[in-house]
Formats: C-alpha cells, structure tokens, sequence
C-alpha cells in the first residue's frame, strides 16, 4: 500500500488577516457587509429625529402591530437605541463606515492586509469620541452615549475634569502620530512655508507697483566711469588696474524684449501595426497564450520528498575547536614574526573562515606562503588560504570542521532565496561558509563544466542541478538531454521521459548512453539553434525571453512556424570518454553550441572526472566562465578547471569551489541521495504526461557506405549537378560538391550517398576520396537514361 502523501507546508506564511473564504462567499458576504452599513447609516441619522417618539414603541417590539417613525420601522429604531443611547452617541457613525470598507474589501476581492489594523484604530477613534463628546456635552448624554457619559464620570471621579481633558490630549497626540505622521517639524515647516509664500506675495504686489512708476521704454543710466574688475584666471589677483570711460558717454541699458510664446504641447501617439491590434483583439477576447495549459493539472514535486538528513539542528558551535584553531594560527604566524591586530570567525557547515587583520607593515605574500606550516599546526586537511578577501581588507583562512553537517537538499529547496528567486532557470547549490543559501541562474551563466575526482560529490551535483530544476520549473518551460555514458548515474529520469525530456525522433530512450546518438544529438542541437535564430529573426528579437513574450502576447502567427520554446538543458556526466571515443565529431558541435546557443535558451552542462587539457581544451573552457570544482588530485587539474589553485586541498565530500569569471566561492554542494531521486521522478512521472518526449530535428550524418536504394523520385534537385561535377573532375568527396554548387555539408554527404547508390561512386575508404565508377559524362548520360527506363 502506497504511503499517504501530505502537501508541503508552504515555506513562508503572509503575515495579515486573511479570510479563507471562496470567491463566491467573499462577494456574498462583502454584499451583506455593505447592505448593512447602509441600513445602519439611515437608522442612525433617522434616530436623532424620532427617537423621542419612538421611546414607547421599544418596549412593544414584538408586537407586529406597532410601528416606529425610524426609517428602518422597529429595526432601525432598536439597533439605533442599543448604538446611539446605551451606546457610543455620535461616534457610532464609525461602526457603518468601518462594515462598508470591509464588504468593499470582501467583493472586490482585494488585498485585506491591513484590515484588522483599521479595525483597531476604527474602535479606538469610537471611543476617544465618546468620551470627548461625554466630556465637552457632559449634560447631554445622547451625544456621547451612555458609554462615553459613564466612563467620563469614571475618569472625572479620580482625576477631575483636567485630569480627564490631559487623556483625552494624550490620546489624540497617539492617534495623530501614528494615523497622520504628525510631528513638531512638519507644524513648524508648514507655517515656515505659509509665511514665506506671504513674503513673496508682498514681494510681487511691490515690484508691480515700482514697475508701473517706470518709464518702459528704457532706462538712462549716467556713468562717467565704467570699470569691470577683470580677474586672473591663474593667480586670482584683482590688482589690474580698471579701464577709464575718458569720453563720459552716457550708456543706454535696453531691455530685452519679452514675447510671450504659447507653447503648444501635442500628445504624440504611436501608430499600431495591424497585427497588433489583431494581437491585442486576441489577448482580450482569448487572454495571453499559455504554454503550461496543455499540463494545467500538473502538480510540482512536494518538499516532504526530500529528506532532512539531520540538518534540522542546524550548524552547532564547539567553542573549544574555535579557540583551538584560533591559538594555533596566532602562534604559528607568530612564530613567523607576524603580528595580528585582529581576528574572528565565520562557521559554516563543513568550513570555518578565520578572517586576520595583519599588523601594518606585514606582507601578504608572507602569509601566503605559510599554507602548508598553518595546515601542519592545525593538523588538519583542506586548508585554504585567500589573501586577500575580494570586497575585505582582510586575508581568510578556511579551516575545516571537525564535525561537518551535511546540507540538505530539502533545506536549500525550502529557503526563501530559492522559492522567492526571480531567475529563469534557479540552481540551488547549496549554502556558502556563512551558512547562506547559495542560488544562481543558469541562463546567465550561460554554461556550466564541472570537474571533480571519482566520489567526491560531481554526480550529487548534477541531481541538485536538475533537481532545483523540477522543483522550480514546469514541463512546458525546460527540457533537458542526458547523456549518461556510464549508463547508471542519469537513468532514474527515464521516468520523466514524457515530461521532461528531449529526444531524436528515431531514439527508443531519451537517456543517452551510446556515442554515435550524441554525435548525432549534438549536431541536432546545432539544426534546433539554427532553426530558432531564424525565429528570432523573423519576430524581430533578440533573445529568448523576448520571443516567449511576443508569443505569449498573441503577436507572433503559429501559422508562419513560430511556437512557444521551452529552455533546453543539455547534461553530459562523462565528457572525458566521449572525447576519448569520438574527439572532434563531439567538440566542434559542443563548441559551436556553447559560442552561439546562450540567446536561444539552449544550456550546456559538462561533467567530467579528467579535468585535463586534452579533455578540456582551450576552445571549451573559453565559452564555459561558470566553473565548479569538487576535489581534484592535483595543482594542474586545479589550475585547468578553475584557472586557480585550491581545488587540490578541498575536503571531498561535497566541498566545492564555484567560479563565474571573476571571484572563487567555496561551498558545501546540498546533498540528495539516490532514494530522493527517485521519488521525485516516479511523483512527476505519475501524473499526466505529453503523448512523447520534446523531439528535436531529425539529423542524417554521412556515413560509411550505407548500401541503401535511393528512390529516384526521393533524389536531391542538384543530384544531376552534382553526378556532372564528380564525373568531370573524377574526384568523389563531398567537399569538392560544397565548393562547386555551394551546398552545406549534410546536404552533399545525401548526395554522395545518392550517387553510391545510383552507381557513380564507390564505397566509403576512410580519408581516401571515393572511387568514381562512371568514366565521362556521355556514359553518366547513359547510366541516368537507363535508370528511367
């Protein structure tokens, strides 16, 4: 019998008032709410006319046959008695206002946070009234209520009338400071701005009037001298002697003419094209197109599949090795004679980080070098040096943990940074030496190349790549091709073939494990990238993102081959033994889907044990800047992987060392084990499904002699070409048919393959060109009319 699943609790509850209502009971009760507060305004404003008449008739309410003057007959008038008498008085008009926000809240379907804090502050402001009314109306208690007239005579019994009025102050400072932000400045700024907003009125009515005195034609002015101070730009001296105006003109100041121009402002409206009003007519009579509806029922894998693996705890301190290690580094530097002037620590699961502050005058370089003399007194394997810390002015030593805890899957999965992360495609890696979440996105990086020793974590790593995958993505939006050469580590996912999985359309199995399918995987990969950038050509885009949005928008006619297209993650555990096998028939795709493929949502993620140079050549890592490391046997493997050291003196085990171009973080990769796997797999793979695996297009490579009978009808239009070509020069390659009819390569090596099977060339030799069979075009004429007869 199945175990009972249970849902996952969500990671993080939203703080508010929150109604777990449907939405045809909120808008039902939002109506009664409102109908409610209408009745009790009318009741309440009616009471204050009536409600002497109506006194006689409260003790007849049952009686059907009498009849109250309140708008509302004999409701109205008692539930205005039980408010407005026995009650608040006028502060009850805050119960109708406070019922109407609430049914508005409730049928419109809006956001009630906050809610509940207008409630308390409604309340608070009935009661403050009340009382005040009470207070100032002391003799007549219809206006604040029996409440408000006996609590004042409450307060007015132990504190006097002025004890009573310095509250009621009290109060109303709170409610000003916490409803309306009143402070001492904001009063002081407001008349500071009012007095100077007087000061320039008086300012223009005086220059108006001294205007209408002058003459405004111009303004003589006499000047028997006219000396300008004329200042050294270098030495700031005023020590030049002015000029003299010897003529004692008389100088005439004009004044500039005013014009007043209307300036006429015309909003500038964009011409729509006609598909786009066709598109913005679809989005509204259709709504946008939705990739995920084809799986609308499909349910992301629960949390509950995940195991804790202890780390519920969380990282526990042991302030005895703390201490330890901090007197062994401070007496081995100070062995060296370098001072510090200070030190502190940072624990994380499986490493301690001790940041030192060296004394002035100490060289890095000499710290640096005393890598191996610190890992020897701290007896202790791993130990890394980073001098200085990138951002810090500080140099860290990484000292691992006696005790290390193992991070989780589950944990990183359930953090907020991960379910809250806003990234295309969200890995969660595991958690840093500060203990944080570490989370980065896959479409930026854009590719990834992981290397590590045998059983240091590297397959670990590509389950918590895919894994943070499935939790976080929908089958519509990824799909991924595994490549498993070892043929055990990836097979797991073959049950989430028809979900998640991309394939050629002429595989049995979407994992592959064979050679020849991943040289023609990868060559279909290159026909997908081709075939996507003439998409993007066409809609006049430049990335995916933008595609998936104009296609979404209904902008894009699925009529002229556009469709929505899903990421594409391509896994390959084992790089070394392809390239040992099959050597540039793997690199140059790879190369050219790494250069080219990041735009088109197309993502490589390579693994390999071997981090060599024969393995991972100078084109690869060039277009691969995301680069992860697990424990590696030596500095030259280090060196390859990371461009850096430190790699060699990991601590296995899940410890990594991760890269994107610039800074080297260490973390402690999330551990999910096998069994984990599985679970998800067979969660995923249990609900409905597509009818078949993401197919990708078919490719046909040239092959060695393939003995199979072209239909003539089925030929080549340049097969005739191309037979001419061959004969004449007596030379078969499918090189020298690119070069003479300008053809790509996969379209010649058919060809080559159609003229061997017409009888024209010979079989496949290797690096040997073909043999020509047909010695000179009258017999290839021959030969072609044969073959119609």
């Amino acid at each position: 019998m199945a175990k009972k699943r249970t849902k996952s609790k969500p990671t993080s509850a939203k703080k508010g008032f929150s109604l777990k209502l449907s939405k045809q009971n909120k808008i039902i009760l939002g109506s009664l709410l409102i109908v409610l507060s209408i009745a009790l305004f009318f009741s309440f404003m009616s009471y204050y006319f009536t409600w002497q008449e109506d006194q006689s008739m409260l003790s007849q309410f049952k009686d059907r046959n009498a009849q109250a003057s309140n708008l509302l007959n004999k409701f109205g008038a008692g539930i205005s008695h039980f408010f407005m008498y026995k009650g608040f008085g006028l502060a009850s008009f805050v119960f109708p206002l406070l019922l109407a926000i609430t049914g508005l809240y409730l049928f419109l379907g809006l956001d009630n946070k906050g809610l509940i804090s207008k409630w308390i502050w409604g309340l608070t402001g009935v009661i403050w009234i009340s009382v005040a009314l009470g207070f100032f109306a002391f003799e007549q208690p219809l206006l604040g209520g029996l409440i408000g007239y006996e609590m004042n005579d409450f307060f007015q019994d132990y504190t006097g009338k002025i004890g009573v009025f310095l509250i009621l102050l009290f109060v109303l400072t709170i409610i000003l400071v916490r409803l309306f932000n009143f402070s001492p400045e904001g009063i002081a700024n407001f008349f500071r701005s009012q007095r100077q907003n007087l000061k320039s009125d008086l300012k223009k009515e005086k220059s108006k009037a001294e205007i209408l005195t002058t003459d405004e034609s111009s303004i003589e002015l006499n000047m028997d001298t006219v000396a300008p101070i004329v200042v050294d730009t270098y030495t700031h001296k005023k020590d030049i002697p002015p000029l003299e105006n010897e003529a004692g003109l008389d100088v005439n100041l004009p004044q500039e003419e005013e014009i007043d121009i209307d300036l006429k402002v015309e909003k500038v409206t964009e011409e729509k094209e006609e598909k786009d009003i066709k598109a913005e007519k679809l989005v509204k009579d259709f709504g946008e197109f939705d990739p995920k509806l084809e799986l609308g029922n499909y349910k992301f894998p629960p949390i509950d599949l995940l195991e804790p693996h202890g780390a519920s705890g969380g990282i526990t301190i042991n302030q005895e090795e703390l201490e330890e290690n901090k007197n062994r580094i401070v007496s081995t530097l100070k062995n060296y004679k370098i001072g510090i002037a200070q030190i502190k620590a940072t624990i994380g699961p499986t490493v301690t980080l001790y940041e030192i502050v060296p004394e002035a005058g100490v060289r890095i370089s000499k710290i640096k070098n005393l890598e191996d003399d610190i890992a020897l007194s701290l007896a202790a394997l791993g130990i890394r040096i980073i001098a200085p810390i990138p951002g810090k002015g500080t140099i860290g030593i990484e000292v691992p943990n006696k005790n290390a805890t193992i991070v989780s899957m589950r944990s990183v999965i359930a953090s907020n940074k991960f379910q809250k992360a806003e990234m295309e495609l969200p890995i969660a890696f595991g958690k840093t030496i500060s203990n944080e979440t570490f989370v980065v996105d896959l479409a930026k990086m854009p590719h990834m190349l992981m290397a590590g020793a045998t059983g240091q974590g590297k397959s670990v790593g590509l389950n918590a790549v895919i894994s943070s995958l499935l939790y976080k993505k929908h089958p519509a939006e990824v799909k991924f091709i595994l490549v498993d050469p070892k043929k055990v580590e990836l097979t797991l996912y073959n049950k989430i073939e028809r979900h998640f999985l991309a394939k050629l359309p002429d595989s049995d199995e979407a994992i592959i494990t064979d050679n020849t399918k991943v040289i023609n995987t990868l060559n279909s990969l290159c026909i997908e990238m081709d075939n996507r950038y003439e998409l993007l050509k066409l809609a006049m885009v430049r990335n995916i993102k933008e595609y998936n949005v104009k296609f979404k928008s209904r902008k894009l006619n699925p009529n002229d081959g556009h469709k929505f297209l899903p990421y594409i993650v391509l896994v390959i555990d084992e790089f070394a033994d392809l390239i040992m096998t099959a050597g540039k028939e793997v690199e140059t795709p790879i190369a050219r889907l790494a250069q080219l493929a990041r735009a088109i949502g197309i993502h490589l993620i390579i693994a390999t044990q071997r981090p060599s140079v024969n393995v991972i050549t100078g084109i690869i890592k060039a277009n691969f800047p995301a680069r992860i490391a697990f424990r590696v046997t030596s500095k030259i493997d280090s060196r390859t992987i990371l461009d850096a050291q430190g790699a060699d003196q990991l601590i296995g085990r899940g410890d990594m060392l991760f890269t994107q171009g610039n800074d080297v973080t260490r973390l402690q990769c999330a551990f999910v084990d096998t069994p984990e796997v599985g679970k998800i797999t067979e969660y995923i793979g249990s609900q409905r499904a597509y009818p078949d695996a993401h197919l990708l297009p078919e490719y046909v490579g040239e092959e060695s002699g393939t003995g199979i009978d072209y239909d003539i009808a089925d030929r080549d239009a340049m097969f005739r070409d191309a037979a001419e070509v061959i004969v004449t020069a007596q030379q078969g390659s499918a090189s020298l048919i690119q070069r003479k009819l300008k053809l790509g390569y996969n379209r010649a090596g058919r060809i080559i393959d159609q003229l061997e099977a017409a009888g024209i060339v010979g079989p496949f030799e290797g690096s040997k060109a073909r043999q020509v069979l047909v010695p000179d075009i009258y017999s290839l004429e021959q030969l072609l009319q044969n073959e119609k007869k």
